[in-house]
This record gives structure tokens, C-alpha cells and sequence, in this order.
């Protein structure tokens, strides 16, 4: 009696059978359930926060990642006429050396996949970054032309896996932000890009006017993009920072046959043709602008226009292209500014020198835009690491023999009139094949329709 008057006064059920004290039993299993509320909330508590401490650090390593994704190239076209003086390069060597970037971004390139899934993207940016410090650190003290290529080709071996593996990460991390993060990740590269443009001369004079110096210095700045990927050099299957599971991963297995697929040409020609463009801007229009008479030190302003312009217009485009089912009009009005450009560099190159940096910035914003493609034209994680590859190899192979042949040109006809007469003829078949690849399909579909 006694027993179930304090049973119903403390408010708890029978004691089970078997149990010397109900009383204390019901307390016991009160304070285990309370105790179990505790350390799931303070674990949901951990965890949360750890996710937010990722996110951030992996936000900082994306962005200081796509900085140093182009400084080792605008910063030598800067300077390309004291490299060659100091090197002894002639005016075909000089177009070799710009066509360096699109053959190792496609060499070195179509490695990231299998680098992804044997050692993770995380680690493999990490070791990329640790490849950009060394060959900028090694190249301009080589003292001869083949010890420079060499160091340069390290440089870019770091910067062409990043360049493959970040629309990767972006998709796998933050699936739920792709157009964000790519505008982000673009925008950055594209600050970098400009950056370096702008204040390699004015660094190398204030050094004592050494270009090797003016080289170098942009060391310091991928050493630091080192850190921030230290911690993910072994996260090779943990969530996305948008929370819950990630996307996908590289290391899950697909039948995709890419190759196969008519938008991954579209989209790998697109990519190859205006990477061609990009990289004659990088390393020609500082020359073009010098043989019309501007000073060195403007003609470096301008190129940095050209590149700052992808600043605002990288984060804008990404995320305007993911909210149009068709991204075909944005390619179409990248065109017609590329044209514009390369027109007012024909017929009034210093007069208009300001505007014609203008338009060709907004050309270059074609890079932004076939990254988002990267990402739209490709459901699955697996699909996003095969199209990113492919498109990204594959396009950078096709720009190879553009920036050598305006050299050539250039050297032969004494003048600018041929190389951009081919600059412009290229921006057609450029913009056709951005329409094509804007179409709202995937590469899995394409596959499963044979």
C-alpha cells in the first residue's frame, strides 16, 4: 500500500518486476533520459559549430585559391619585355611562353580526377597551392630561358588541378549555392588577376626596378593559400558545409561516357575559345598598347581594367546564369563586347584605350560563365568532376596554338592588323558554342539517351 501511495504521489508508473524500488528506478531512468538530452543537444551544439568552423575556413581557402590562380600569368605579361631582354627571348620564343598556361592547364589538368580520388580535392589543392609557391619562387632565378619554362610549368601543374577541382568543391560542399560560390571563387581570380596586373610594375620599381623581384613577390601570396587548406588534406568523404550529406563525391563510381556528349564539346569548345582569348589579353595587350604609344605603366593600368572588370561582373553572371534556363543570351552579349574591343584596338588603339579595356574585361567574363555551365550541365558530383575535366582539358588544348600564333604574326607582319583580325574572326565560333552549351540539358541525360 505504502509502496503505491508513493508510486502516485511522485507521479511514476509501477515498478517493474524484478525492481527493489520503483522510486528509484523511475528516477534513474528520468535522469539516464535527461542526461541523454544533454549530450545530444550539447553534440548538435558541437556539431553545429564545427560546421560553421569549416565553412569558413574553407570559404577563406576557395577564395585565396582562386587569388593566386592567375598572378603567376599577368604578372609576366607585366613584365614580359624585360623577361625577354633579361632572358635573351625572341619575339616566337615570347609566344611559346604565353602558350606555356593553356598547354599545362591541359596536360596537368586531366590528371585531377584520378588525383581527386586516390588523395581527395582537398589535398590536392593543398599540394597545388604548395606547387604555385615553389615555381614562383624558383623562375625568375634561373638565369636562362628553359629553367624558366620549366619553373613556370610547376607554377601552373598547381594551378591547372585547382582550376579543375574548384567548380568540384563547390558543387560538393555548398550544392544548394552553386551560383554564389562560383561567383565568389570567380570573383576572386579575377581580383587576383587583376591585381597582378596592376601592381607588378609598380612592385618591381619599387624593389630597385629587378623583374626578378617583381616575379617573385607574388610567392608570398600563394604561401599563405597554403594554410587554409592544411585541414582538408584528409577530409575526403565528409558533408557539405550547406549541412547534411554532401552532393556527391569524386570517388563514386558512373558509367558516363563524356566523350559522347554534344553539350560537353559545345561546352569544352566554348571553354577552349575563350581561355584562347583570355590569354592573349594576359599576355599580348600590355604590348599592344605599348607599340601604340602608351608608357609602361599605363598600358599595365589597362590590362588591370580588363581584368578588374571580372570583379563586380564574375559574381553577377554565375548568378545570373543560374536563374535563366537558357544561358545562350549572356554568351551572345559577351561576344559582341569582345568585338567591340578587338575593332577599337584595330582602328584607334590609344584614343580609345580606356574603352576597349572596358570591353574586353566584359568578354573576359565568358570564364565565369562557362564555370556555371560546369556546374549546370551536370547533375551528379561524379558527372561535375568528368565535365570539369573534360571541358576544362580539353578546351585549354584547343587554346594552345592562339597565343603562339599571334607571336608569330605579330613578328612576321610588323604589326597588330593580323593578330587581331584573328582575335575577332575567333569570337564568332566562340559565341555559337556558348549558345549551344547554355541549353537546359545535362550530360547524364544526353547519356542515358545514348
Amino acid at each position: 500500500m505504502m509502496g503505491r501511495m508513493t508510486g502516485e504521489e511522485t507521479g511514476t508508473a509501477s515498478p517493474p518486476i524484478g525492481s527493489p524500488d520503483g522510486v528509484r528506478t523511475e528516477t534513474t531512468t528520468t535522469r539516464g533520459t535527461a542526461t541523454k538530452a544533454v549530450t545530444e543537444t550539447t553534440t548538435g551544439t558541437e556539431t553545429s559549430a564545427t560546421r560553421a568552423w569549416t565553412t569558413r575556413v574553407l570559404v577563406v581557402g576557395i577564395v585565396l585559391a582562386a587569388l593566386n590562380l592567375r598572378p603567376a600569368i599577368t604578372s609576366l605579361g607585366a613584365l614580359l619585355p624585360e623577361v625577354r631582354d633579361g632572358l635573351g627571348m625572341s619575339g616566337s620564343v615570347a609566344g611559346v611562353l604565353t602558350s606555356v598556361p593553356p598547354l599545362c592547364f591541359a596536360a596537368f589538368g586531366v590528371m585531377a580526377p584520378r588525383l581527386a580520388r586516390r588523395f581527395g580535392p582537398g589535398a590536392v589543392v593543398c599540394a597545388g597551392m604548395v606547387a604555385i609557391t615553389a615555381g614562383l619562387v624558383i623562375r625568375p632565378y634561373v638565369g636562362n630561358t628553359a629553367g624558366f619554362l620549366a619553373a613556370s610549368a610547376l607554377a601552373l601543374m598547381g594551378i591547372a588541378v585547382s582550376n579543375v577541382l574548384m567548380p568540384v568543391i563547390v558543387k560538393r560542399w555548398f550544392p544548394h549555392r552553386v551560383g554564389s560560390m562560383t561567383g565568389l571563387y570567380s570573383m576572386a581570380l579575377a581580383l587576383g588577376t587583376s591585381a597582378a596586373a596592376a601592381v607588378t610594375v609598380p612592385l618591381t620599381d619599387a624593389l630597385g626596378g629587378n623583374w626578378q623581384s617583381g616575379l617573385a613577390v607574388w610567392a608570398a601570396l600563394a604561401a599563405a593559400a597554403v594554410l587554409p587548406w592544411i585541414p582538408f588534406a584528409r577530409a575526403r568523404g565528409a558533408g557539405s558545409a550547406d549541412g547534411g550529406r554532401a552532393a556527391s563525391s569524386p570517388e563514386e563510381p558512373d558509367g558516363l561516357r563524356i566523350t559522347r556528349s554534344r553539350t560537353a564539346w559545345a561546352l569544352a569548345v566554348f571553354f577552349g575559345l575563350q581561355a584562347t582569348a583570355a590569354y592573349i589579353t594576359m599576355g599580348w595587350m600590355a604590348q599592344i598598347f605599348r607599340d601604340a604609344g602608351v608608357s609602361a605603366g599605363t598600358a599595365g593600368l589597362l590590362l588591370a581594367v580588363t581584368m578588374v572588370m571580372g570583379v563586380p561582373l564574375a559574381f553577377v553572371i554565375p548568378r545570373l546564369a543560374t536563374r535563366l534556363p537558357h544561358q545562350g543570351p549572356i554568351a551572345v552579349a559577351l561576344g559582341i563586347c569582345g568585338l567591340g574591343g578587338y575593332a577599337g584596338l584595330y582602328w584607334a588603339p590609344a584614343a580609345g584605350a580606356w574603352a576597349w579595356a572596358l570591353l574586353l574585361g566584359i568578354a573576359n567574363c565568358a570564364f565565369p560563365l562557362a564555370l556555371t555551365m560546369v556546374g549546370m550541365r551536370a547533375r551528379t558530383g561524379a558527372g561535375v568532376v568528368k565535365l570539369s575535366a573534360f571541358a576544362q582539358s580539353t578546351g585549354y588544348l584547343l587554346s594552345i596554338p592562339g597565343p603562339l600564333l599571334v607571336g608569330v604574326l605579330y613578328q612576321h607582319s610588323g604589326g597588330w592588323g593580323a593578330p587581331l583580325a584573328l582575335m575577332a574572326t575567333l569570337m564568332v565560333p566562340q559565341t555559337l558554342m556558348g549558345v549551344l552549351a547554355g541549353r537546359d540539358r545535362t550530360v547524364e541525360d544526353e547519356a542515358a539517351r545514348g
